[in-house]
């Protein structure tokens, strides 16, 4: 039987507001889902956040979403698959760059609230998220 693994949701820090204990709870997770940028997030939040995950070992995930900063991504919107395939190229590109620089790499992809929940309902958005 498999060890189930501990994922956690982080980076989500944006401008003033510094949200959660990323850096305390990195050494007890398996898996981080780290923000990128759109439904919450910045680039340097994302490395602040990717930083640890390297020092303890995590799996680092791209945990995109739609660009709804004001509902925390938690709002459907109306998207074509290709639109959604763009979103989450640009936000999937921007952490692996920063895992990059960290001598890294991403490891897996789960989108975020309204996306996920819309890709489940809907086949063609999840096939556009999949690309070619």
């Amino acid at each position: 039987m498999a060890i189930p693994l501990l994922n956690c949701d982080m980076g989500k820090s944006f401008g003033n507001w510094s949200i959660g204990l990323d850096a305390d709870v990195m050494p007890y997770v398996d898996c981080a889902n780290i923000a990128c940028g759109y439904h919450v997030s910045a680039p340097h939040v994302m490395r602040k956040t990717v930083a640890p995950a390297v020092q303890h070992g995590v799996k680092i995930g791209a945990h995109p979403g739609y660009p709804d900063l004001m509902g925390f991504g938690r709002r459907s919107m109306a998207c074509s698959p290709a639109e959604v395939e763009d979103m989450m190229l640009y936000q999937i590109g921007a952490l692996a760059g920063i895992c990059q620089a960290e001598g890294t790499a991403l490891s897996y992809v789960k989108p975020h609230g309204a996306m996920y929940n819309d890709m489940a309902a809907n086949l063609e958005l999840l096939e556009g998220a999949c690309g070619p």
